[in-house]
Order: C-alpha cells, then sequence, then structure tokens
C-alpha cells in the first residue's frame, strides 16, 4: 500500500535539490531510477544535505502512484498541473529522464546534464558543483592516462581471465600487446544475441589471419546461469561472473546499453568505445579499429562508391531509393533492414525516411 504524507517545503531549504522528471513504463526512466536511488541512499547515510523531488510526467494517477513506489523520495502531487507546467517551462525540459540540480542558495547548478553525472559518478558527484565536477574530470582524465589492461581486468587480485573451449585460465598478463575488444552482453538481450552472432563470424575471420586480437566478455547477465547460456555462443575468453565489477567497468567508459564493444590498443589505452558501431559498418575491415585504418576504409569506400548506381529499388521498400553518404545525408542513421547503425554510403528515401546500408540492398522491382 502506498502511503501519502505531505512533506512541508521547509524541508528542503538549505539542500541540494535534484528536480527529476521521469515517467513509468519508459525504459530509460526505468534504467536510470534505480541508478539515482542507489546514489540517494549512499548520501542519506553519509549524512549529505541532498533531496529529490519526483517531477511526473506519467499520463495519470495510477502510473504516477505505481512509478512512485519504486522512490525513496518526495513528489510534486500529481494533481498538481499548474506546479508541473511551471517547473516543465521554467527548466526547459525536452526529454526524459531529467534530473535538474538546484544549489542550496536555490541556483540553477545543472539544467541537462544531472543524469549524465549520475551514471558516470554516481552519489560521487555531489555537491554537483564546477569545482567538484572539474575534480572528477581531472580523476577519470588521470585513470584513463594510467590505463592497463592488468588494471581494467583484474578482480581483487585475480590475475586470469577463462577460456571456456579450451578449460583452462589465461594469464592476463598473456594479453599484453594485443588490441583487446571488452564486449559487454547478456543473455536476456535481444540485440546482443543478434549481435554476438556477427561478432563471432568477424572474430574467427580476425583470428585467422591476426594473432595479436582477442575479445573478453564482460557479462551484464542477471544470474550465473544466464552468464553460462550466453558465453557457451561466444568462441573467446571472458571474465569470470562478477555483478559488481560489471557495473564498476560500465562506469567507467560510461556504457549506458548493450551490446557494447571496448577496443583497447596493444598499449593498453582505449582506442575507442565505438566497437560495435565500425564493426557493423565495416565488419573485419575495422580492424585495429585505430583513426588511420578507418581513415584508408573511408578512402576505399569513396572509390568504390563512383562505380555505384545513383538510385535503385530496394525489395523491401515501394520507392526508389538514392544514393547518399555523409555529406549529402547518409547518417548516423539506423538501417531499416538490419536494425544497425549506419554511417557514410547508404540508400535512402527521404520523404519516408528509410535508409538501409549499402550491402543490406536486396534489388527488385
Amino acid at each position: 500500500m502506498l502511503v501519502i504524507l505531505q512533506v512541508p517545503v521547509e524541508e528542503l531549504e538549505g539542500k541540494t535539490i535534484g528536480l527529476y522528471f521521469g515517467a513509468n513504463c519508459y525504459a530509460n526512466c526505468e534504467k536510470f531510477t534505480p541508478l539515482l536511488a542507489k546514489a540517494y541512499q549512499n548520501l542519506k547515510e553519509q549524512g549529505a544535505k541532498f533531496e529529490v523531488v519526483f517531477v511526473s510526467c506519467d499520463e495519470n494517477q495510477s502510473s504516477f502512484q505505481q512509478f512512485h513506489r519504486t522512490m525513496p523520495w518526495t513528489a510534486v502531487p500529481f494533481a498538481d498541473l499548474l506546479l508541473k507546467k511551471r517547473l516543465n517551462r521554467s527548466f526547459s525540459v525536452e526529454a526524459i529522464p531529467s534530473l535538474i540540480i538546484l544549489s542550496p542558495a536555490g541556483e540553477l547548478l545543472h539544467s541537462d546534464g544531472g543524469v549524465d553525472l549520475i551514471y558516470r559518478h554516481g552519489s560521487r558527484a555531489f555537491p554537483f558543483t564546477p569545482s567538484r565536477i572539474r575534480e572528477l574530470i581531472s580523476e577519470e582524465k588521470a585513470k584513463h592516462d594510467s590505463q592497463t589492461l592488468e588494471k581494467l581486468l583484474a578482480i581483487n587480485g585475480r590475475d586470469y581471465v577463462i577460456d571456456h573451449g579450451k578449460q583452462l585460465q589465461v594469464r592476463i598478463s598473456n594479453l599484453a600487446g594485443k588490441t583487446i575488444g571488452l564486449y559487454f552482453s547478456a543473455q536476456w538481450c535481444p540485440p546482443c544475441v543478434k549481435f554476438t552472432h556477427r561478432l563471432a563470424s568477424i572474430y574467427t575471420s580476425l583470428r585467422e589471419k591476426h594473432d595479436l586480437f582477442e575479445i573478453v566478455f564482460v557479462s551484464a547477465d542477471k544470474d550465473e546461469s544466464g552468464y553460462s547460456e550466453c558465453y557457451g555462443e561466444m568462441p573467446w575468453i571472458a571474465l569470470p561472473y562478477n555483478v559488481e565489477y560489471t557495473k564498476l567497468l560500465s562506469r567507467y567508459f560510461d556504457i549506458r546499453g548493450i551490446p557494447a564493444l571496448i577496443i583497447i590498443g596493444p598499449d593498453g589505452k582505449t582506442v575507442t568505445s565505438e566497437g560495435r558501431n565500425l564493426i557493423n559498418l565495416h565488419m573485419e575491415m575495422a580492424y585495429p579499429f585505430t583513426e588511420e585504418q578507418l581513415k584508408l576504409v573511408q578512402a576505399k569506400a569513396d572509390e568504390e562508391a563512383k562505380g555505384y548506381p545513383r538510385s535503385l529499388h530496394h525489395a523491401g521498400h515501394s520507392h526508389a531509393l538514392r544514393l547518399v553518404s555523409t555529406n549529402s545525408g547518409g547518417g548516423p542513421y539506423i538501417c531499416c533492414e538490419c536494425e544497425e547503425q549506419g554511417l557514410g554510403w547508404a540508400y535512402q528515401c527521404l520523404p519516408c525516411g528509410y535508409e538501409i546500408h549499402r550491402k543490406c540492398v536486396k534489388e527488385g522491382g
């Protein structure tokens, strides 16, 4: 049963306030709320003067109550439409979730970056002042500058990853000098299942040509059985199942969704966090994922495009599709055929908002 208590506004005075705009059954809000709740609870345990006020964007009282039950903080009454509209207008809220941060003096600290700060830093972002954010950015830069593969993968002194195919442990030190893909995935995630099959094919092809390439599975599964099922479809090595360490790595690389493929270079530094998109765009030609390689791939694609038909009919769409490039409307986009991200040369029907990778074209009348 939901217990409704009235909290005097005076109790918010002298505190840093987060105005949380969100709605029930909205995936991004459902994902963010637990992270905010954890940060909130941590700050409460530390005695920090911080409070969150939920400003509902729900369509009805029932949805509001259902969502508010998941939150440990107060809320603007759902029936107070005038106040909610005034707050939305005052802070120009255009998308949810949104976390507006106000200082103890009522001054605006962050109008659109509160969600990002919680994702990246959690409760450590408090009190959300410019000086505190500069400190966190400096700390983050120092960590990335001193990053090594051993620092990333070693958990509580464990110096190995596992290879289920060969039933053995692989010492992390043996991976030094290789290009490594950290693959964040889970059995419960349909896009992960789909991408895993594509990545496995490319991995096998690359390993035949480049023995200095490896992928390490980082599980986002909900339990060990899901981890085992998910890893059973993969030909590469993996970190042992550890929920908390996956969370740490996800925060370190600012991962907001899976599947995600982070590329680590032979020197142990991050090459790119866009490994998934690069695989979808360039397949094995993306390797070793460096800027130099991507420039070569793009130059080759531009040269090949000179021979592409300027327009064609695709079997999956009723109108003629026009060839476009990055400079003429070719991305970024989501391919309407394979539902993966695209960038660069593509075939497009602008009036319909229809766009596909060139490799996904199935010519027809």
